[in-house]
């Protein structure tokens, strides 16, 4: 008898093992949330996936991606940011700071990743980037700290003026505004700020710049992706009034723009899948340390060059990292 029951305890078990082996694995699901058009997003997400495929994920195999678009327009965020939080997403990819808080509002549980922040210590997201000690953690652009050395770039590029128009981000903090005009007086340069809300607005500040005899052309970061979402437009005016320009992204420059200054963006998308890989098998975003951008671009376009009747100096092209022709 003890025999008998020995021998059906094992067949339970034996049945048990067979049951759980054949219950479906739960495949993690990322949500992607960016504040750009799909269309001004695909590099950047052709990077992200390039990365997570490097480290073994497979989209629809082994991972599942949500991704979520506001279009620019930062009213949005929020409802989107509750869709995502709702489908219980396992990690929230978040674009930048703005995205990250609107997201860090709804849940102090999902993993939150910034795929390009600014600046996440002075935006309150992190409590320093070597220990972020919340649920957010992922990389850093330094965005809001290359105004000076854009402008620096610019002078370079076209010596003779002596005011430059600038583009401020309409959803963007001020920061990178400030840092321009601390930097102007000692390159012997005046701004002039155009005033932008919306789209609608730009080929009317480039004709109020035009007129206020502004002679080159200086692209703010932008947080709102707003100006991604019309770098066709702001290039072709900037191309269309002769005005020379540097861009807080190499996406500009690949659309026709003159120049750019900035971290490898699409680095930082690629790099971002290490920390989904890290999160996915135990690591804490809390222990994550934010990581900051380790090569910055300097590109230049030729063919926007010639456009417009400009030369580039030879010291300035030695000293681009990429020179499109």
């Amino acid at each position: 008898m003890n025999k008998i029951l020995w021998l059906f305890a094992i067949f339970l078990v034996g049945a048990g093992a067979i049951v759980e082996a054949q219950q479906p694995k739960k495949i993690p699901r990322i949500g992607v949330l960016l504040n750009t058009t799909p269309v001004a997003s695909s590099q950047r997400i052709e990077a992200l996936r390039r990365g997570l495929r490097e480290l073994g994920y497979a989209d629809g195999i082994n991972i599942n991606i949500v991704y979520r678009y506001a279009d620019g327009k930062t009213d949005r965020l929020p409802a989107i940011a509750a869709e995502l939080v709702g489908l219980k997403v396992d990690i929230i990819l978040a674009a930048n700071n703005n995205v990250a808080r609107s997201v860090a509002a709804l849940t102090k549980t999902i993993p939150i990743v910034l795929l390009s922040g600014s600046d996440p210590i002075a935006g309150g997201l992190v409590a320093s980037l070597a220990q972020p000690g919340r649920n957010i953690t992922g990389l850093t652009n330094l965005t809001f700290d290359l105004g000076s050395k854009r402008l620096e770039l610019l002078k370079d590029i076209v010596p003779k003026p002596t005011r430059i128009a600038v583009l401020p981000s309409p959803g963007g903090n001020g920061q990178d505004l400030q840092e321009l005009q601390a930097v102007a007086p000692a390159l012997q340069l005046q701004l002039h700020i155009m005033e932008v809300h919306i789209s609608d607005d730009l080929e009317s500040a480039f004709t109020r710049a035009v007129s206020a005899r502004a002679g080159a052309l200086i692209v703010t970061s932008d947080p709102t992706g707003i100006f991604l979402n019309n770098a066709q437009q702001i290039i072709n005016q900037a191309a269309k009034n002769r005005l020379p320009a540097i861009y807080p992204g190499r996406r500009y420059v690949e659309l026709g723009g003159l120049s750019s200054y900035a971290a490898n963006e699409l680095e930082n998308y690629r790099r971002v899948a290490t920390y989904v890989d890290k999160i996915l098998k135990g690591t804490k975003p809390a222990d994550l340390p934010v990581e900051q951008p380790k090569k910055f671009e300097f590109i230049i376009n030729l063919k926007a060059a010639k456009q417009i009747g400009l030369t580039i100096p030879p010291n300035v092209l030695a000293r681009a990292d990429t020179v499109i022709r």
